[in-house]
C-alpha cells in the first residue's frame, strides 16, 4: 500500500486537509456534528488522494523526462519516501495507479453528493484544472494560476458543505488566502527544487524561466499578501476574538511562511526554498488548531 500512498503523497495530502477544516470552522464558528464531520473528512481525504494521484498520472511523461538518467528527488520532508514518484520508478503500473485514482474519485463524488451536490462541480473543476496544469508544463509559467485554483477548491467546497449559501465575499477571501499560500509556500518553492531538471527539458516554471531573484520576490510578495488576507477572517466569522485572533494568526503566518520567505529572499539558496516548503506546509494546520482552540475557549 505504501506505493499507492506515495503516488497520492498521502502524508502531504493529510496535512492539506487542514485547509478544508479551517475554512469550514472559521465560517461556521462552531464544531459540526460528529457524523457530518466524519463524512466531510472522508470525502476531503478521497478528493485529495484522487487529485494527487491524477497529478502523477498526467505528469508522468514530464517526470520521466526530468529524471531520465538522473537522481530521482525523494521529495521534501513532509512527503519524502523511497517510493516518491512510483510510476517513474516503475514500482507501480499505470493501470494500478489509474484504478487507485478512480476508486478515490468515485468515493469523493459520492461523499460530495451526500454533503452538497454543488461540491461535485467544484471537484470536477479541480480535476480539469489539475490536468491542464500538468499538460502546460512546457507551455507557460502562468500555469501556476491553475495550481492555486486547484488547491483552493478543497476549502471552498468545505464552506459549501457546512452552508449551501455562503457569503460570496468570504468565499473570495478563503480562495485568495489559499491561492496565495500555494504560490508562496508550495508551488514556487517546489519548482525551485526541480529547477535544473526543468531547465534541461525546457519546462516553464517561474524559477526556471526567471531565475532565483524573480522567484524569491514573487514568493515574498505572495507571502505578505497571504498574511494580509488572513487578517480579515474575523470580519466574516461568528467566532469571537477580533484583534486577538488576528494577532495570533499573523504570528503563525510570520513563523511558518513569511519569515522563511524573507530568509529565502535574502539568501536565494535552494535549501532555504526546501525549508520554506516544509514549514509552509504546516501553516494551514496551525491555523486550524488556532480556530479550533478559539471556538473551544469561546464555548466555556
Amino acid at each position: 500500500m505504501k506505493r499507492f500512498f506515495a503516488l497520492s503523497r498521502t502524508q502531504h495530502g493529510i496535512i492539506d486537509l487542514a485547509t478544508t477544516g479551517f475554512a469550514a470552522l472559521i465560517w461556521l464558528g462552531s464544531f459540526p456534528e460528529l457524523g457530518f464531520t466524519a463524512l466531510a473528512l472522508a470525502t476531503a481525504f478521497a478528493g485529495y488522494t484522487a487529485i494527487y494521484a491524477l497529478n502523477d498520472l498526467m505528469g508522468l511523461k514530464g517526470d520521466k523526462e526530468k529524471h531520465d538518467g538522473g537522481t530521482l528527488q525523494s521529495g521534501y520532508s513532509v512527503e519524502a519516501s523511497d517510493d516518491h514518484h512510483p510510476l517513474v520508478q516503475g514500482v507501480l503500473t499505470n493501470n494500478a495507479a489509474l484504478a487507485w485514482m478512480g476508486f478515490w474519485l468515485v468515493a469523493a463524488l459520492v461523499g460530495a453528493y451526500m454533503l452538497n451536490p454543488f461540491i461535485i462541480i467544484i471537484l470536477m473543476v479541480g480535476c480539469i484544472f489539475e490536468i491542464a496544469y500538468c499538460k502546460l508544463l512546457k507551455v507557460t509559467h502562468w500555469r501556476i494560476l491553475l495550481s492555486g485554483v486547484v488547491k483552493s477548491c478543497g476549502p471552498v467546497a468545505a464552506v459549501f458543505a457546512v452552508d449551501s449559501t455562503p457569503d460570496l465575499d468570504f468565499l473570495l477571501l478563503i480562495f485568495a488566502w489559499v491561492f496565495l499560500w500555494e504560490v508562496s509556500g508550495q508551488n514556487i518553492p517546489a519548482d525551485w527544487n526541480d529547477v535544473e531538471e526543468d531547465k534541461r527539458i525546457d519546462a516553464r516554471t517561474i524559477p526556471a524561466r526567471f531565475g532565483p531573484n524573480v522567484a524569491a520576490r514573487v514568493i515574498l510578495a505572495a507571502a505578505v499578501l497571504t498574511l494580509f488576507t488572513s487578517a480579515f477572517f474575523p470580519l466574516y466569522s461568528p467566532v469571537p476574538g477580533g484583534i486577538l485572533f488576528t494577532l495570533a494568526s499573523l504570528a503563525i503566518g510570520y513563523w511558518l511562511l513569511l519569515s522563511p520567505a524573507i530568509h529565502l529572499w535574502k539568501s536565494k539558496d535552494g535549501q532555504n526554498a526546501a525549508g520554506l516548503f516544509d514549514k509552509a506546509s504546516y501553516y494551514p494546520l496551525a491555523m486550524l488548531f488556532l480556530v479550533a482552540v478559539w471556538i473551544f475557549v469561546s464555548t466555556l
